[in-house]
């Protein structure tokens, strides 16, 4: 039921209270003073609702413990200051709601900047179970527009509770609304993606932000720091920075390079010759996981398949590169 339903009925009530209220203090011309009143009243609560809603229920609850702390430390303050048998009674009751005052706001401040360090100490903040098996996969934006993450999804070697930070949300709506056709493209793609995602396993939207923290990709780190969360990218600089702080990564780059088939030097393979290589007289062809593939004297065979017998293999940080040469046609039995 939308939340415009009960706030329409809590603004109803207010006024009819307020009516009631000010026809039983002062009649008629009461009633519609109460009347005001109580729409100013119910407007000003939906107002700090819809603020709050803004809110984390991590960044809500460290308030509430700091609110809490304050109350404690002004009532101890507040019996020190009723042990000064010569002060007024009215100084020390406006002593009193100042140390509140003052406390209160120091707590709460100082809770909400530390409260990822609070999950320990709270409670309701974050619940753990000893049982919960299920890993949290924070998602970025460059492993979304890729679109692989889904096709994982469908064949469930995935396991996990998939998270979608709004920080992330938002960068992929910008790509998504961007000048550029290229970028518009794949940010809608990434959409998409996210859409036939939770049609398969269940993604949540988290509010959590740092906004102290500038970058999405610092944003990303802290938040697996804080969730205990993987995180699942393509972005070789994010892998990185997140391997130094702790956090764990897994890269849709480094899974499909692992996955792909063993190649040894001698072995025999097929590949069509696409291209002129960089070196004299050679040409490349793809394998059709996209491994590059290097043959010596091939060029006057461009646009052909050639059958070729692998010389070597190069591992590289963008990935593997296999070199090898066109298959010398053996004699024929005599």
């Amino acid at each position: 039921m939308p939340f415009g339903f009960f706030r329409a009925l809590f603004i109803l009530l207010c006024i009819v209270i307020g009516y009631q209220l000010g026809l039983a203090f002062k009649g008629v011309e009461g009633s519609l003073i109460g009347t005001g009143v109580g729409l100013a009243v119910s407007v000003t609560v939906i107002f700090f609702e819809h603020a709050l809603g803004k809110v984390s229920l991590r960044g809500l609850s460290a308030a509430v413990f700091g609110l809490i702390l304050a109350f404690i430390m002004s009532r101890f303050l507040a019996g020190a200051i009723d042990l000064i048998p010569e002060l007024d009674q009215a100084v020390a009751s406006a002593l009193k709601l100042v140390l509140v005052i003052i406390f209160s706001y120091v707590g709460v401040i100082f809770t909400m900047r530390g409260r990822d360090e609070f999950n320990l100490i709270i409670p309701y903040v974050k619940f753990d179970r000893q049982d919960q098996k299920d890993a949290v996969l924070l998602l970025d934006t460059s492993v979304i527009i890729d679109g692989r993450i889904l096709d994982l999804c469908q064949t469930r070697f995935i396991e996990g509770r998939f998270v979608v930070p709004r920080f992330v949300l938002k960068e992929l709506q910008q790509v998504a609304d961007s000048q550029d056709s290229l970028k518009r493209t794949r940010g809608r793609r990434g959409l998409d993606v996210l859409n036939k995602m939770n049609k398969i396993v269940n993604v949540k939207i988290d509010e959590e932000d740092f906004p102290e923290i500038g970058t999405v990709d610092e944003k990303l780190v802290k938040m697996g720091k804080v969730l205990g969360a993987k995180v699942l990218t393509n972005d070789y600089n994010l892998n990185k920075i997140a391997e130094l702080q702790g956090v764990t990564i897994l890269n849709i780059n480094e899974l499909a390079n692992a996955l792909r088939p063993v190649v040894l030097p001698g072995e025999e393979l097929e590949v069509r010759l696409v291209k002129e290589g960089k070196e004299r007289d050679q040409a490349i062809g793809y394998l059709e996981d996209g491994t590059m593939v290097v043959v010596d004297s091939a060029k006057r065979l461009l646009g052909s398949v050639q059958r070729i017998v692998v010389t070597s293999v190069l591992q590289t940080a963008a990935g593997r590169m296999i070199f090898g040469k066109i298959e010398t046609p053996r004699p024929a039995a005599e």
